[in-house]
């Protein structure tokens, strides 16, 4: 397929498209319009049909989806076709209950290794990985053709491990520290930042209730 700059709104409804038509296939539908699809997800027909003509279509006039197809597609738009291996940076809370999350690596995101400066940490175990000090994890990138990081520390040493992570060629940060990473436009960087989402939902949760008080 040829590849065309596709805007990020785009790309960030595509894993809802992949995980609603998942849940599709398990429940044995073949096919699906795009205004049943609809329905299901809260965004308008148009939407989905625009979204999806920015891949070639794969859609029928009067047949819609074949869902099983679509869902094989949009794996392979978003990467899931081939595995990605990972790093976890901390090893604190956060990094533990990432690496115990086993749907990681039913979509192909294996988790090789995990790093932390605080020496009470390493040598222990989470799950099969065992903690590991963080003057290895230069080493253990190229051994083990590491493509993705997860920065689940402080943002006081978020920004040094991102630049050495730079150094060893990481293709992509996967970033929870609440701080904003200047990296090379080659390496992708996908902030997440908790407390901005949930400052969000507080947001409109309040907004919700004045508007329903006002009523």
């Amino acid at each position: 397929m040829e590849r065309k700059e596709i805007s990020q709104a785009v790309i960030s409804r595509l894993p809802r498209y992949y995980r609603y038509l998942g849940e599709l296939r398990d429940d044995g539908v073949e096919r699906i319009s795009s205004q049943e699809l609809s329905k299901k997800m809260q965004v308008t027909a148009s939407q989905i049909r625009q979204d999806l003509n920015h891949f070639g279509g794969f859609g029928q006039q009067g047949y819609g989806y074949n869902v099983e197809y679509l869902y094989v597609e949009i794996a392979k738009i978003l990467g899931l076709d081939q595995e990605h291996n990972l790093i976890v940076i901390g090893a604190g809370n956060l990094g533990q209950a990432l690496l115990n999350y086993s749907n990681f690596s039913r979509r192909g995101f294996i988790f090789k290794g995990i790093f932390d400066h605080n020496p009470k940490l390493q040598g222990t175990k989470i799950g099969e990985l065992e903690v590991r000090p963080m003057e290895e994890m230069s080493a253990f990138i190229t051994k083990n053709n590491i493509d993705i990081a997860v920065l689940t520390i402080p943002k006081t040493g978020a920004v040094k491990v991102a630049e050495k992570l730079v150094e060893c060629n990481i293709r992509a940060i996967w970033n929870f520290a609440h701080v904003d990473l200047h990296v090379p436009e080659w390496v992708q960087v996908e902030n997440v930042h908790l407390s901005d989402s949930l400052m969000k939902l507080s947001y409109n949760s309040s907004r919700y209730q004045d508007i329903k008080n006002a009523k």
